[in-house]
């Protein structure tokens, strides 16, 4: 395993997760972000669906994240990111800012 990784990510903030301001609720942001799986693993460019629909500035880059190591991201987000294979994507994680898929570039 690599030091370094880069991701991309979409974020669907939620009104229950401390570091979002959304009135969206927990359930309806998940179903929103299970959509975009959806949409994801059927065909739709991680990065259309990222810049279209992520909650995180980093939309403006299609998710991208850039390069980060171990402990640059929150525990759960990084745990999930550096278990993936490149290529793949996350099922859903939360974190204190909502819901994230991940999908690692390198």
């Amino acid at each position: 395993m690599s030091d370094q990784i880069r991701a991309s990510h979409i974020l669907v903030n939620h009104a229950d997760a401390p570091q979002a301001n959304t009135e969206l609720t927990a359930e309806d942001a998940m179903a929103q972000i299970v959509g975009y799986k959806e949409l994801i693993e059927g065909g739709t460019p991680f990065e259309q669906v990222a810049s279209e629909n992520s909650d995180c500035p980093s939309s403006g880059q299609g998710g991208d994240l850039g390069s980060f190591g171990r402990g640059a991201m929150v525990p759960e987000f990084d745990k999930a990111a550096f278990e993936l294979e490149v290529g793949a994507l996350s099922d859903v994680v939360e974190t204190m800012f909502g819901y994230h898929l991940i999908y690692r570039t390198e």
